[in-house]
Parts: C-alpha cells; sequence; structure tokens
C-alpha cells in the first residue's frame, strides 16, 4: 500500500476535519463532549460516503506513536531524561495527579466520538454489511480505548453513549473488571462482522485479526490463559507471518507487511509521524529522550541461546556487545557499533555523542529499532512511518505464555516460541534446559522483553507479573567508559557503568497511575487511586 492512497480515505479533509474538531472542542471537561447541533443529522448521514467520512473522524487521533516509544521509559528498558516530557516521573515512581501528563491517556476524546458515530448512523441509506463493519470498526476503536485506561488506571467511567456536560462532569468510575468484560464483549461480538484483510486505500482500516488480537491480549493480561490461546490459535489461522528480516521488519519500505496486524497510520507533510527524532543522539540531529538502560541490554542471550551470565554463553565483558543476540544490535545503538556510517561513541568526552554531552543519552545507549537507517528519510522529523501496535510475533508469544501457564505444554509452544527466535537468527529452544512450566515461564517472558523492546509493551508485563520491585525498583545503569577505534569499533573499558537513576517501586501504588488532578478538579465524583 502507498501513503499516497490510503490516508486521504482514512483522513479526509473538509468534513472529516470538521467533525474531528468539533467533537473534541470541550475537551477541558473530564468527558470530551458532543458538539451540540454542530451539524444536522438529517444532512450528514445522507450517503455512504458521509459515513465513512464520520467514521474517519473515529479514527483520528485513536492512539498516537508518541506513547508507542516513550512507554518503556515507565519501565526497566529504558530512562526518560526529559521531564518535561511526561514519562520520567512513571519510571521513577514520583508520579502525582499533577505530575506533567505522559501524553494524557486519560481521554475520552475517541469514546465520544464513537458514541457519536454509533447513535446516528443507523438511518444512512447503505448496503447492511457495510453499515455493519463501519460500526464494529468504531466499536474496535471504543474498546481499544477502555482496554489501554483500565489497565493503566484500573476503575474508570464506562460510557457508551453520548452524555451531556452536565453527566459528563459527574459520572462516577465503574469497577476495572466491568470495563474489561464490556470489551472482550465487545470484541467478540465484533470480530465476525470484520474482514480478514483489506485492499488498495482500505489498508489499515480495523481488521478481524486485529479484534482476536486485542482480546487475547487481554486475556492474557487477565489470566484468562486458555480463553487466550484458543483466540491467538484463531488469528494464527488467518495468514499472518513473520517478516523474514528482524531489522527491517520497522523500516518504511517494509510497512504494511504480513507481520503488521494492527498499527497506527501516517503520512509524511500531511499527518507525520514526528517522533522518530527523539531516539538518535546530538550528531545525527537527535535529543536522546529515550535512552535503553544497561537492564535491557543485559537480558539478550548470547548467539548460543544461553544467558550471559551463563559461565559456557561465550560472553565476554570486555567486548559485550558481539556475540550476541542480533535483536540486540538492531534495536540498540551501542558503543563502537557502526551506525550510519561512523562507530557510535558514547563513551568519549571527546565525542559528539559522549553521554554527559547536550541532548546525548545519559545510558550511553541510544534507540535503533525505529531508525536504523535514518537516509529512509529526508527529515527525521516529518515521516510517513507507520507505529506497530500489535504485530504477529505478540500473537506467537502470547499462544506460548498462554499454554505455558494452563499448564498444556507441548510441541505447539516450542513451535511458537521458535518461531520467534529463528526469524531473529537465534537457535531453537533447548528443550533440555526449558522442559518444564517454571524454566519455560522465564524463557517466554524474557523473549517478550527482547522481542518487543521499545514497542510500548513492558510495563503492562511487569504490573500483570507483578515484578515491580525487582525490575523497576531499583538502580538504572548505564554503559562502562572508555575507548571506541574509530577505525574498527574495537571497544577499550574501564571503569564501572554508569549510575543514571535511583528509583523506587511501591507495590500498593505504581500498578496504577494517578488519576489527573485536572479531572478530579472538573469531576467531584471522582475517587482517586490508592496512595496518590
Amino acid at each position: 500500500m502507498s501513503h499516497s492512497n490510503y490516508i486521504p480515505d482514512m483522513k479526509q479533509v473538509g468534513l472529516m476535519l470538521g467533525l474531528a474538531l468539533c467533537l473534541s472542542a470541550c475537551n477541558k471537561d473530564f468527558l470530551d463532549k458532543n458538539p451540540q447541533d454542530s451539524y444536522s443529522n438529517s444532512s450528514l448521514w445522507s450517503s455512504e460516503n458521509d459515513a465513512l467520512s464520520a467514521l474517519n473522524g473515529c479514527y483520528s487521533g485513536w492512539e498516537d506513536g508518541y506513547n508507542t516509544v516513550y512507554m518503556d521509559c515507565a519501565s526497566d528498558n529504558a530512562y526518560g531524561q526529559y521531564y518535561w516530557e511526561g514519562y520520567t516521573y512513571y519510571g521513577n515512581g514520583s508520579i502525582t495527579p499533577s505530575s506533567p501528563s505522559a501524553q494524557n491517556r486519560w481521554s475520552y476524546s475517541t469514546i465520544q466520538r464513537c458514541n457519536w458515530f454509533l447513535e446516528n448512523i443507523d438511518p444512512t441509506p447503505m448496503g447492511d454489511d457495510l453499515k455493519s463493519r463501519f460500526k464494529a470498526e468504531a466499536r474496535f476503536l471504543r474498546a481499544y480505548q477502555y482496554f489501554t485506561m483500565s489497565q493503566l488506571y484500573g476503575d474508570v467511567p464506562l460510557v457508551t453513549k453520548s452524555v451531556s456536560a452536565a453527566e459528563a462532569n459527574v459520572v462516577t468510575r465503574a469497577a476495572k473488571a466491568d470495563v474489561q468484560a464490556f470489551v472482550l464483549s465487545e470484541l467478540t461480538a465484533i470480530a465476525p462482522l470484520l474482514p480478514v484483510k483489506y485492499t488498495g486505500g482500505d489498508i489499515g482500516r480495523i481488521t478481524r485479526g486485529a479484534a482476536l488480537s486485542l482480546k487475547a491480549r487481554l486475556e492474557l493480561y487477565m489470566g484468562k490463559y486458555a480463553d487466550a490461546a484458543t483466540d491467538a490459535s484463531t488469528v494464527m489461522t488467518l495468514g499472518y507471518t513473520l517478516f523474514p528480516s528482524y531489522s527491517d521488519l520497522f523500516r518504511i519500505q517494509n510497512e504494511n507487511n504480513s507481520e503488521v496486524i494492527l498499527d497506527i497510520q501516517y503520512k509524511e507533510n500531511d499527518v507525520s509521524n514526528g517522533y522518530l527524532g527523539v531516539m538518535p543522539s546530538s550528531s545525527f540531529g537527535g535529543w536522546s529522550s529515550i535512552d535503553p538502560t544497561q537492564d535491557i541490554v543485559d537480558a539478550y542471550e548470547t548467539k548460543t541461546g544461553k544467558l550471559i551470565t551463563d559461565p559456557s554463553s561465550g560472553y565476554n565483558a570486555e567486548d559485550p556487545y558481539n556475540n550476541r543476540d542480533p535483536r540486540l544490535n538492531a534495536s540498540v545503538v551501542c558503543p563502537g557499533q557502526l551506525y550510519e556510517g561512523k562507530y557510535f561513541n558514547s563513551i568519549e568526552s571527546t565525542s559528539a555523542d559522549f553521554y554527559n554531552g547536550g541532548n546525548n543519552s545519559l545510558t550511553g545507549y541510544s534507540v535503533k529499532k525505529f531508525t536504523s537507517h535514518l537516509s529512509d528519510y529526508a527529515d527525521m522529523w516529518n515521516t510517513g512511518l507507520n507505529a506497530i501496535v500489535i504485530r504477529y510475533a505478540e500473537i506467537l508469544l502470547t499462544y506460548a505464555e498462554a499454554k505455558i501457564e494452563s499448564g498444556v505444554i507441548d510441541e505447539t509452544v516450542y513451535q511458537a516460541i521458535d518461531a520467534v527466535r529463528t526469524r531473529a537468527g537465534m537457535p531453537k529452544t533447548d528443550r533440555t534446559v526449558y522442559k518444564d512450566q517454571a524454566s519455560l515461564r522465564q524463557l517466554v517472558r524474557r523473549e517478550r522483553r527482547v522481542e518487543l523492546a521499545f514497542e510500548g509493551l513492558r510495563w503492562y508485563d511487569i504490573q500483570r507479573w507483578k515484578v515491580g520491585p525487582e525490575t523497576i525498583g531499583k538502580t538504572v545503569y548505564g554503559v562502562r567508559l572508555g575507548k571506541v577505534d574509530n577505525a574498527t569499533g574495537k571497544l577499550t573499558l574501564t571503569g564501572d557503568h554508569l549510575k543514571v537513576e535511583e528509583r523506587t517501586f511501591d507495590p500498593e501504588k505504581n500498578y496504577l497511575w494517578p488519576v489527573p488532578q485536572k479531572e478530579m478538579d472538573i469531576n467531584k465524583s471522582l475517587v482517586q487511586n490508592p496512595k496518590y
């Protein structure tokens, strides 16, 4: 698919933009209100194209690549060095209801647009099957918002119809379990109404695979393992495949490939992805906003398939980035790595990328996963790179984990994990080492971490596994200093790892985010999360 034909269809100018603006005009209140008679329904819903434009308004801003790339800064995978970008507070445990918002995930804009759409589409003269599909797309977008908010905040108001300003400001929080039940019910109902795939300008719309994949993700998070395995296995029959090259999977020329199940569509200049520039260091024109930690670097196995703590793994602490899982060098720019025509050097004070310089990574590592080839873009701050939300590798690991946690460990579990590992260039799972539930649990958790690093899912895994104190609540470390040979990249390392930040994690508090104070001030019926 080309960006030139997709975005104009999905984000039509004119009517859609008018709808998007008027539907989000009242975002200073707890709920983003619908317009009061901004359009005449009798004229708006007069054709299939009108309904399509209104639905495209629901897609506008349904998710943001900002959240995807920054979310790992709330986990042990990355450090967000700039407080004003929002995520530093979530990572170190100092977040308060009044702290700068991390792109405020407590938002009802999309939900209200979808409610309005669903309440008004029925009279539109159009085919019943297409109308059902349009409704299913809107219901997915609404369900996705509730999935996200219930994970981050726990109890949230469950609003399934348009509300007035007076109603919005007195709505109370529904139990997280009730919100999750609603999401599962919606995804179950809409999956059969959605196509398996689209063609042409419709590529990027919500598919059956997206609905079932989100359902499997939520079921996994809820501990409904049998259901998660069933839904994941269904997705595995829909024709998705792993893209052959892990490192090239995230390049713009390969977007909308066979591994992508759900993504945020962008178009250079018009609806652009402007977040790639936050990852490279200053000599490449970037900001180093998202700094990979030593902890994530150490999580990658060696090429032998063994942990770096295993004496027989072949790991060399003096040459730590060689002989490693290829996903490390595909995801993280490490000292001595050839990157954009030169050997990256964050460990010498004479280097433009020295960790203690302006707009450089304080850990000494940079994210590479989405910026492996900066030459792919004329301007890395204005790109058309889509942001992947769900991809097939996650489904394979969801299936494996769900079966492992269910105690149903068979060859299909190993096959799912091995497919992910071998695609990356790693050996298959050693059955003599990973032979029971406990050992396989550690393997699949590590695979999720290294395979999906910097894709915004690590914090949710920490939350559901209840491992916050031992993963997040500790010191953040970075590189060891030393020298990089500018001609060969050879490292000479000295001293200890950089100490970047001391973090705390309160399990009675930090598994949920605080309700933003501005929402509490507007709606006195809201109750704050514990210990905030």
